[in-house]
């Protein structure tokens, strides 16, 4: 009877002292993320100096080698995995003037991987995509196109957001905006299919008929903001042009006023170019084989630079790395943060990790991924995983009340099938959680946009979600038993009326952009 109190006693003096430890561990994460924060350092290197992060451009093998470096520099090993090749693009200079009517310089720039305007500026005539009654008439109509510059967008009927059309026009005015915008849709719709051609393959159209240039406007509908995505020429230039002044110069060339513009837009091809994962890892001291990861995608379009989509992502992991090497510098489990590549492509980089590191997947604890902007953590799911709460519910509580007040939990939640990383892992069945955070007007105003640039980080709400994944990370790294991956019964879609299904796993692209 005695030996059996003395081992209670000393049982409940161990958890006393393990509970002071995680106590101490916890604080001290906490005041170096306050009062030792590398958040602004590191956004300035990354996203002023490094700069945009599209995959196969010479930037992005920069950021890949920055952050094995960055690594080292805290005592952290790090390596560059390459999992594939892609399209090498490098980007130049881009100016485009109008010089008739008037002379004036446009606010615009050449999409990601454009062909090159060539040694000498283009100088041509801007005119619209014809508009005809059926794809013979357009047909015939191509031969207008050769030598010119062609408009292929939509111009917006007005520049302002919806937002501020609701705070100062009256109902009336409002809803007739609206319905003259849906009639002006409608009939660029009908336009487009009339060519025969959709907003995909109507480039590629015009370029063979023997136009110099496409001009595009892609509106995010928001002040200033435009999505900069790829062009789908493969000789000639296609830029991008700001709404106003794509609405100006499709008024000169609508009117009858010839608008002629003159075109720079340098880049050059690389050819195939490899692409990469930034691995860095804290070996786990007791269960080694088992992972935690902290997970982000690292590359970016390059419309801006990527300050929120995701330079914020990347940030959060890579200081969450930092202060738990710091202040947890031998973790019972292993902890990763992987920067994938390709992710804008299609959750390539993570895809191909998934596949080729099985002996990883297999014995992830956790992976915590966070890529929807600079707003702090406020959602955070199940992920359809029936026991989630039990695990991520205690886990939580070791968080500051002032942050874990701000999340609303879903459990068991359902599975995401493929908008950030986190999905990769979930298809392959491993615990994998999506940090989703606050908005900050971030599908309009950052996300692929001309604006996602440094000033629009709030580093208020990063300094807070590095505190909650590294919280987050230490406990999954103690926690003693390992988390279960028993899925729930997924529901009935209300969308098909069927029952959902698990995500399956896909290999990556491993080769593109090189067709």
């Amino acid at each position: 009877m005695k030996n059996k109190f003395l081992l209670i006693l000393s049982f409940c003096f161990s958890a006393v002292l393990f509970a002071q430890d995680q106590d101490i561990v916890i604080e001290n994460i906490i005041k170096e993320a306050s009062e030792n924060s590398q958040l602004e350092k590191l956004g300035h290197e990354l996203l002023d100096v490094v700069g945009p992060r599209l995959v196969g451009t010479p930037e992005m093998k920069q950021a890949h080698d920055w952050a094995v470096n960055k690594y080292k520099s805290w005592d952290i090993s790090a390596e560059n995995q390459q999992w594939g090749e892609w399209k090498g693009w490098k980007r130049g200079i881009t100016h485009i003037d109008l010089i008739e009517p008037r002379v004036r310089t446009l606010s615009g720039m050449q999409l990601a991987w454009s062909p090159s305007s060539g040694k000498k500026p283009i100088v041509a005539e801007v005119v619209i995509l014809p508009n005809a009654k059926d794809s013979a008439e357009f047909a015939k109509m191509l031969a207008g196109v050769k030598g010119k510059l062609v408009m292929i967008s939509m111009p917006q009927k007005t520049g302002r957001p919806d937002y501020n059309w609701e705070e100062f026009a009256t109902d009336a005015s409002f809803e007739k905006m609206k319905e003259d915008r849906k009639a002006q849709s409608e009939a660029w719709d009908t336009r487009m299919t009339n060519s025969g051609y959709t907003s995909r393959t109507i480039s590629e159209a015009l370029e063979k008929a023997g136009a110099v240039g496409i001009i595009t406007l892609n509106w995010s509908r928001g002040f200033g903001a435009n999505k900069i995505f790829s062009a789908r020429t493969k000789k000639i230039p296609t830029v991008e042009l700001s709404l106003e002044d794509y609405g100006m110069v499709y008024r000169l060339a609508e009117y009858g006023d010839k608008p002629k513009l003159r075109l720079v837009a340098e880049s050059e091809d690389l050819g195939a170019v490899p692409t990469f994962n930034t691995i860095a890892t804290i070996k786990g001291t007791e269960k080694p084989e088992e992972y935690v990861i902290l997970s982000a995608h690292f590359d970016s379009w390059d419309g801006a630079t990527g300050a929120t989509d995701n330079g914020t992502g990347t940030m959060v992991m890579m200081e969450a790395m930092r202060i738990l090497k710091k202040m947890y510098p031998n973790p019972k489990r292993t902890i990763i943060a992987g920067h994938w590549g390709s992710e804008e492509q299609g959750l390539n980089g993570s895809r191909a990790f998934v596949k080729d590191h099985p002996e990883i997947v297999d014995n992830v604890q956790a992976l915590f991924n966070q890529d929807n902007g600079t707003g702090r953590v406020v959602r955070l799911s199940g992920g359809g995983f029936l026991n989630s709460y039990d695990y991520l519910g205690s886990w939580l509580e070791a968080v500051p009340e002032e942050i874990s007040e701000q999340i609303e939990t879903t459990f068991p939640g359902i599975p995401g099938g493929g908008g950030s990383d986190y999905a990769s892992f979930l298809a392959a069945g491993a615990p994998a959680f999506s940090l989703s955070s606050l908005s900050w007007s971030y599908w309009n105003y950052t996300w692929h946009t001309n604006l996602d640039t440094y000033d629009k980080i709030v580093f208020d709400d990063v300094r807070s979600n590095v505190i909650l994944t590294a919280i987050m990370a230490y406990m999954a790294s103690e926690d003693p038993e390992r988390t279960s991956r028993e899925k729930r019964v997924l529901p009935i879609s209300k969308r098909t009326g069927e029952q959902m299904t698990w995500p399956e796993a896909r290999d990556a692209t491993r080769s593109g952009g090189l067709d």
